[in-house]
């Protein structure tokens, strides 16, 4: 824990002397309480004057008010410090999961993450700024009280000392053991967030298909996980505080009945006995706090278990040297896939082959349609372009360079992608087309709106760019897929890939669309994934795939000619499924 939190607090540092110097002082006066009850009880049983003790009792009264601001200031700068160091780990756990590969996403749901992300930290945060205003704060107060007793008298100070440390080390021994338990529930706790958000999301699918029933009984099974693991490591987290009271108690009862027999040996006075009994009240106080705070520190030790285990993840796919990293090309970009092949891990650890020795080339400039059954390896193929994945075997250059070579950050620059599920965000127009860059300016948002002939769609929206959008929702199909198209036209790409981008559309909205390409094809190399035959019918080539090998790849115009392609045969055929197609046409060549 000790390197996750210096990480954070320490570019802190001058907000963390200030809170300390309030709890030193905050301290300093906690310990000076008991002396002025002494004085006065001492004073009031010596006969001092009335004025000497309305002074005593102002004294105290003026002290605990101070006592009272400096908890105030020092609550305010415990709750800023810890926030702001958690809200820059949040940043930093949220960068790193972008980062992560397809893989790493691929084996947690986004409710899981969401969970990891601010659950976790803030369950951190929460024992942070307590952490730092009551347990530290606590442990130096005890420190100060045993000073305090070993003044007044050696014996009642050892036993105190002793039994503090033996309850101290009893709490240290039972929460080693209950952070395990914590870091079980915080687990279930995910699980639940992941199950939320799967449900929510598929909410109309559930209530369509009757599953209501089915999903309810599930969350039971998942909340009572959750309760079970908690109820567990909160009973060992409530043997921590019991312990300690318990102990304290007996400590208590052996120093109380010293300074009985002291006080009536004359060897101190009444006053000194409150004063004994008033440390000793604070000393119960303080370790119950203690007790407490180890309590939310078992937890928080979980939590930092689970984001160190969340920033220990590595991507598979690591950026270049900064020696050996260089840059795209400007313009469109060619295409050069040599001999890759690809496997995906399966479920048993083993390996499941999607592509198989695929070679193709693609010219600057010019497009391509990838034609293909559902599994042939088209999307696949296109993530390799992108670099969301890496080739098992083989190589893929972009403008002839390799794209291992590339920062992640140019090659997502110049190479675009838009897909059959447009992702808008609940946020104005302007924000989902420039994905939140303020550096775009609105002449070249309107530019690249108008160019796709949206301009008046703009203008009749209520607000204009500053239109909010709901996600998933107020716009069309055709509208989220144009406004993707926007997007592109806004980062000038040099390579364009569109993965079934009209699979779902009607055929006016279509045509609209194939327009929108035309333009958008415009200097630059497009990639089109289809399904359809007519999506591909404006290219310069296409390119067939079937069980992740291509079978068949050229001008788009002279397979059309050649009544011996599969592309020819498919034509003739008539037919646009060509999951179904592409198996008769097989059978027809055999």
């Amino acid at each position: 824990m000790r390197d996750i939190l210096t990480r954070y607090l320490l570019p802190l540092r001058s907000r963390a002397a200030l809170l300390t110097a309030l709890m030193l002082a905050d301290i300093s006066l906690d310990l000076a309480g008991p002396q002025l009850q002494r004085a006065f009880i001492d004073g009031a049983i010596g006969g001092a004057s009335a004025g000497d003790l309305v002074r005593l009792a102002a004294l105290f009264v003026g002290l605990a008010f101070v006592l009272q601001g400096l908890m105030v200031a020092a609550g305010i700068v415990s709750t800023e410090l810890a926030q702001t160091a958690t809200n820059q780990m949040r940043e930093d756990l949220l960068a790193h999961v972008l980062h992560l590969d397809l893989a790493f996403h691929g084996r947690h749901t986004p409710g899981e993450l969401i969970e990891r992300i601010d659950g976790d930290v803030a369950t951190l945060a929460n024992f942070v700024s307590r952490f730092l205003l009551e347990l530290v704060g606590s442990a130096l107060l005890v420190v100060g009280v045993l000073a305090m007793l070993f003044r007044v008298d050696v014996r009642i100070g050892a036993t105190m000392a002793v039994f503090v440390l033996v309850a101290i080390a009893i709490m240290r021994g039972i929460l080693h053991l209950a952070v395990p338990h914590w870091a079980a529930a915080r687990e279930a706790s995910a699980q639940l967030f992941g199950f939320l958000e799967e449900r929510l999301a598929g909410t109309e699918d559930l209530r369509a298909n009757g599953a209501v029933a089915y999903t309810l009984r599930r969350f039971f099974g998942l909340s009572r996980d959750i309760w079970r693991r908690n109820l567990r490591a909160s009973l060992l987290g409530s043997a921590t505080g019991g312990t300690s009271v318990l102990l304290l108690f007996v400590a208590m009862a052996i120093s109380l009945g010293w300074a009985v027999v002291l006080v009536q040996n004359g060897s101190i006075t009444l006053g000194t006995a409150w004063l004994l009994f008033s440390y000793s009240l604070q000393l119960d106080g303080l370790l119950s706090g203690i007790a407490r705070q180890l309590g939310d520190l078992q937890q928080a030790g979980a939590s930092i278990t689970r984001i160190r285990a969340l920033l220990d993840e590595r991507t598979s796919l690591p950026e270049p040297a900064p020696d050996h990293a260089r840059v795209l090309p400007a313009g469109p970009l060619a295409i050069d896939v040599d001999a890759v092949s690809f496997a995906y891990a399966d479920t048993d650890g083993g390996n499941a082959p999607t592509l198989h020795d695929v070679t193709l080339t693609v010219q600057a400039g010019t497009s391509l349609g990838l034609l293909g059954p559902s599994g042939s390896g088209k999307t696949t193929l296109t993530r390799l372009l992108l670099r969301l994945l890496d080739p098992t075997v083989g190589t893929v250059h972009l403008g002839g360079v390799d794209v291992r070579d590339v920062p992640t950050a140019d090659l997502r620059r110049r190479v675009a992608i838009v897909t059959q599920d447009v992702q808008l965000f609940r946020a104005t127009l302007r924000d989902n087309l420039t994905l939140f860059d303020p550096s775009v300016d609105d002449t070249r948002i309107r530019a690249a709106l108008d160019g796709l002939g949206l301009g008046a769609w703009v203008d009749g929206l209520a607000d204009g760019l500053d239109t909010v959008l709901a996600p998933g929702g107020g716009v069309s199909a055709g509208e989220a897929q144009l406004l993707a198209f926007a997007r592109i036209f806004i980062g000038d790409p040099g390579l364009v890939v569109l993965d079934e981008a009209s699979s779902r559309l009607d055929p006016a909205t279509e045509a609209r669309l194939t327009a929108a390409m035309a333009r958008l094809a415009a200097g630059r190399t497009v990639v089109v994934i289809a399904h359809r035959l007519a999506t591909v019918q404006r290219l310069g080539a296409v390119c067939l795939l079937a069980d992740g090998r291509i079978v068949e790849h050229g001008p788009r115009a002279a397979l059309a000619a050649d009544a011996g392609s599969r592309y020819a045969q498919l034509l003739a055929a008539g037919l646009e499924d060509l999951d179904a197609a592409l198996g008769t046409v097989g059978e027809a060549g055999r």
